[in-house]
């Protein structure tokens, strides 16, 4: 597998994680350089342990992965923006902009699910995969980062507005997922 080829899966794993990071970044009031940072790590972190992860597990598991991936990005994704969009709409609270633990874990596992099954495909194309795993996680840590940074500056002049679309993309994304694994959409 070449660089370019590596680049462009990078990317495509990487637009989940992107889109939350932009859906966290419009929660948050004021961006620190540590919001940033916090998602980049959490982000580009699964990103690259997952496909290694996938990797380890190869073919034994294939099916199994592949026919459950959808719906835990589905329940989580849905949970989260369900949450959101419950925060954009309470008066006098301010948003949940929560760069924890808990939080970014959930978040972190739900982007990455997928790049659990290009694991395991690299088992089968035979790749290189510390140098490949580690790509991915850079590219992912980069695109997040500046995504949460993105979407701040929106949502200093949106307010909860913002927060409600958050939430709305997070679980229309988790529709699409659902959808496209079960032959909806194309």
């Amino acid at each position: 597998m070449g660089l370019w080829e590596l680049f462009v899966i990078a990317v495509g794993l990487s637009m989940d994680a992107l889109a939350v990071s932009v859906c966290k970044g419009l929660s948050v009031g004021r961006v620190r350089p540590r919001h940033c940072l916090i998602a980049g790590a959490w982000f580009g972190g699964f990103q690259m342990m997952m496909p290694l992860l996938g990797y380890l597990l190869g073919v034994r598991f294939q099916s199994f992965i592949v026919s459950v991936d959808h719906w835990v990005a589905f329940i989580l994704l849905g949970a989260i923006g369900v949450n959101m969009i419950r925060e954009s709409r309470e008066e006098g609270e301010a948003m949940d902009a929560s760069f924890g633990a808990r939080t970014m874990f959930l978040l972190a596992v739900a982007t990455s699910i997928d790049a659990l099954a290009v694991g395991v495909t690299f088992a089968f194309l035979g790749v290189d995969i510390p140098p490949a795993v580690s790509f991915i996680g850079a590219t992912t840590f980069v695109l997040s980062a500046l995504g949460v940074g993105v979407g701040s500056r929106f949502g200093e002049r949106f307010g909860s507005r913002a927060e409600l679309a958050g939430g709305v993309i997070l679980v229309l994304m988790g529709c699409k997922i659902l959808l496209e694994h079960l032959g909806i959409l194309g």
